[in-house]
């Protein structure tokens, strides 16, 4: 009992203070709980639960993410499961939606209320992993005693959030552990990873959402992998990621208005008309190539007159 009761006491003076320190994510979420929450750091509790019917609907609700993220929880399974850790994919609302998990640490997972149908929001089990990366929209590592309340003080876990195809806040990835030899190096690593995987999510949903698109990249520095333009036949913008837009300065209202690839790149600067010269030439080739070489058949396709491809193929020496 003293361990928790100085754990709750830190918790309390570290949210009164108004030192550095106090304004660090951590801190900040602890106040969020005590002041927004009522939430009190010495209580013992476990998630809330969702009843089979309202879990049912949250399932039904996020279909598509589901599909778009079971692969990569799979893969990443494989990657960190032997290692004692448990996976779970949260919708927006911290609903924990899928899990992975060794049997063998099956049990400590399930009284933690690491488990399916349990909301792991700040309202309902204080700082932790996804409650936070949701509230702060950004990811987050929180270790052991950084979790607000004492019953969860055995628990490192580190969370993404994941972005819809318009870059609002989806849902969120977490890998958990109950290691007792886990340190902040091996929970970095962790960090990597979840953040990398759920970027491959966030793609995948991106991709699914704009079907028979042509997708783009933008140079965007070390967002790069995660800067993706969708584009039509017009070379019209359909959709951009959250990478994309902020290295673009893209909206939704500036996407529905239609605006060309090549003027949204060149506003930023990007000289990437090259690159689109490459993407049309592409999509030309493949149109004859599909069409056996017949130049009617492949305008067809593509939606546009004989004399346009005609007109195209010569611009890019396509005989």
């Amino acid at each position: 009992m003293h361990e928790h009761s100085a754990h709750a006491e830190h918790v309390y003076t570290s949210a009164q203070r108004d030192s550095a320190a106090a304004s660090s994510p951590v801190v900040a979420s602890w106040r969020r709980c005590m002041t927004m929450h009522q939430l009190a750091p010495e209580d013992e509790r476990a998630p809330l639960r969702l009843t089979d019917q309202e879990f049912r609907r949250a399932r039904e609700q996020s279909e598509q993410l589901i599909a778009n993220a079971t692969e990569e929880l799979d893969r990443l399974f494989t990657t960190v499961g032997r290692a004692g850790c448990c996976l779970l994919l949260t919708d927006k609302n911290g609903i924990a939606l899928e899990r992975r998990g060794a049997a063998g640490d099956d049990k400590e997972f399930r009284e933690l209320g690491l488990w399916t149908g349990s909301v792991w929001t700040e309202a309902s089990i204080g700082t932790n992993g996804i409650g936070t990366a949701l509230a702060d929209e950004r990811a987050v590592a929180i270790f052991r005693d950084q979790h607000f309340f004492c019953s969860n003080t055995s628990l490192s876990c580190t969370t993404a959030p994941i972005r819809d195809h318009r870059g609002r806040l989806a849902a969120a990835l977490d890998i958990s552990t109950c290691r007792e030899d886990v340190n902040e190096m091996t929970l970095a690593i962790l960090t990597q990873t979840v953040r990398d995987a759920a970027m491959r999510i966030e793609l995948n949903l991106f991709r699914s959402a704009f079907a028979g698109a042509r997708f783009l990249m933008v140079p965007a520095g070390a967002n790069s992998a995660a800067a993706l333009l969708a584009v039509d036949r017009h070379d019209l913008v359909l959709g951009a990621t959250r990478a994309a837009r902020t290295a673009l300065q893209l909206d939704d209202k500036r996407i529905a208005a239609g605006i060309p690839a090549a003027d949204a790149l060149h506003e930023a600067g990007v000289s990437q008309q090259d690159e689109i010269v490459e993407a049309e030439k592409a999509a030309l080739l493949r149109a004859l190539s599909r069409a056996g070489g017949n130049v009617s058949q492949a305008a067809i396709a593509l939606g546009i007159s004989r004399a346009t491809l005609h007109r195209k193929m010569n611009k890019l020496n396509l005989h």
